[in-house]
């Protein structure tokens, strides 16, 4: 079976991602269904699977969800699903890392509660339950700028 040419279009990838987020999917869920056609996933199924990785997985505030996204789209990208292939699993690692040295660098951590400025955090200090998304939470969470970082960084790779 011949594979479908995807053509990427950068902004295009980060309007959808960010229109995503602002509908009310999470930060992990927004830039993993901007990707629907290279996971070969409805978008649907792709919100049911990136769900848990919203708010630093769980809303524990640990690694961002725009970040958890870009390695749950390099999971289709560099696909290591032989374990006993070490080159498979070495080139997925490899793209991960890349993606997440290139949202640390714009953004100077890959962690949901330092990117937020809830450091000092005292362990799941938070409740599970998700902020209310409002015009006022908008305002004070700079999340949909990292949904932006993180589809763009993606686009521009699978672009090349």
């Amino acid at each position: 079976m011949e594979k479908k040419e995807i053509i990427i279009d950068v902004n295009e990838r980060v309007e959808r991602a960010c229109g995503y987020f602002k509908s009310g999917y999470n930060c992990a869920q927004a830039v993993v269904m901007a990707f629907d056609d290279v996971m070969e996933q409805s978008p649907e199924m792709l919100a049911r699977l990136a769900a848990p990785f919203g708010g630093g997985m769980g809303r524990m505030r640990e690694v961002c969800g725009t970040v958890s996204g870009m390695a749950f789209v390099a999971g289709a990208i560099s696909p290591a699903v032989d374990p006993s292939n070490l080159e498979e699993r070495k080139a997925n690692y490899a793209l991960v890392q890349h993606f997440a040295d290139a949202f640390r660098a714009e953004n100077g951590d890959i962690v949901c509660r330092r990117l937020l400025g809830l450091e000092p955090m005292v362990e799941r200090a938070e409740t599970p339950m998700p902020s209310e998304r409002t015009a006022e939470y908008y305002k004070k969470r700079p999340c949909v700028e990292y949904v932006a970082c993180a589809a763009r960084i993606v686009a521009e790779y699978l672009q090349k």
